[in-house]
C-alpha cells in the first residue's frame, strides 16, 4: 500500500452545550493512504460532519493525534491550519460556495490568489483545472448562468487547482438531480484514476459505493470499515 496520507489516533471531540457536555467523537482511529478513495457514511448526528471538519482542518480535536502528510496537525495554531487548508486540501461542498459576481475562471483562481501565485500562472492553472472537469467553454460564465451540475464542476475545479494532497467532498451530489449527480460522481471517479486522494462524506449508499472503501460512523465511533475493492 502507498504512503499514509491521514493518520488519526484516539481522536476525541467534545462540545459544551450549556451545562451539557456532548461527545461528538469518542476516540476515532483511522488511516487513509495516498490515492485512496474513501467514503464516510453515517446517519445525522453520527459524528461524520465533525470528523470531516477535523480532517479538513476546519476544527481541532479535543484530544488525540492527527497527522496529514506526516505533519502534526493537532499541534497547529489557526494560521498554520489555514495554510494547510489552502495548500493541502481541496474542498467541494453541497452548496457549491461560489462567488456570485465572479465568473467560473475567477472562482477557480481564488485559492491561487491566497497562495500568492502570479496572475499569468493563475489563469493557466485555472484553465487547466476547468479542462479536467469539462468546462472550458463556460469559463467566462457567472454562477447564475450555469446549471447546478456546472456549478459543482466549477467547485471541483477550484478544489483541484492547487494540486492538493486531498480532495474532501461533503455531500457533493446533495443539491443535484440523479442524472447530474451521476455525472459529478463520474468526475470524482476519473480524478481518482488520475491519482487524486478523495474523501467523500455522504449519507447515500449509491454515492458511497463509488469509493473503494466505506467507513461507517455511528455514535461518534467507527462502526465498520468496509473495503469494496482493492485500490
Amino acid at each position: 500500500m502507498s504512503n499514509t496520507l491521514i493518520s488519526l489516533k484516539d481522536i476525541v471531540k467534545t462540545y459544551q452545550v450549556g451545562s451539557v457536555e456532548v461527545h461528538a467523537l469518542g476516540g476515532v482511529n483511522l488511516q487513509i493512504h495516498t490515492n485512496e478513495y474513501v467514503s464516510i457514511m453515517g446517519p445525522s448526528g453520527s459524528g461524520k460532519s465533525t470528523l470531516m471538519n477535523i480532517i479538513g482542518c476546519l476544527d481541532t480535536p479535543t484530544s488525540g493525534i492527527y497527522e496529514l502528510d506526516q505533519m502534526p496537525v493537532h499541534e497547529m495554531d489557526d494560521n498554520q491550519l489555514a495554510e494547510i487548508r489552502n495548500r493541502k486540501i481541496g474542498f467541494v461542498f453541497q452548496t457549491f460556495n461560489l462567488l456570485p459576481r465572479a465568473n467560473a475562471l475567477h472562482n477557480v483562481e481564488l485559492p491561487l490568489i491566497y497562495s500568492g501565485v502570479s496572475a499569468t500562472k493563475r489563469k493557466i492553472m485555472a484553465e487547466e483545472a476547468l479542462e479536467k472537469v469539462g468546462l472550458t467553454d463556460r469559463k467566462h460564465h457567472r454562477p447564475n448562468e450555469l446549471s447546478g451540475g456546472q456549478r459543482q464542476r466549477v467547485a471541483i475545479a477550484r478544489a483541484l487547482v492547487n494540486n492538493p494532497s486531498l480532495i474532501l467532498a461533503d455531500e457533493p451530489t446533495g443539491n443535484l438531480d440523479t442524472k447530474t449527480g451521476d455525472e459529478i460522481m463520474r468526475i470524482f471517479d476519473n480524478l481518482h484514476e488520475m491519482g487524486n486522494s478523495i474523501i467523500l462524506v455522504t449519507h447515500e449508499k449509491e454515492v458511497a459505493e463509488h469509493a473503494n472503501r466505506i467507513v461507517h460512523i455511528r455514535d461518534g465511533n467507527i462502526a465498520n470499515d468496509e473495503v469494496l475493492r482493492e485500490n
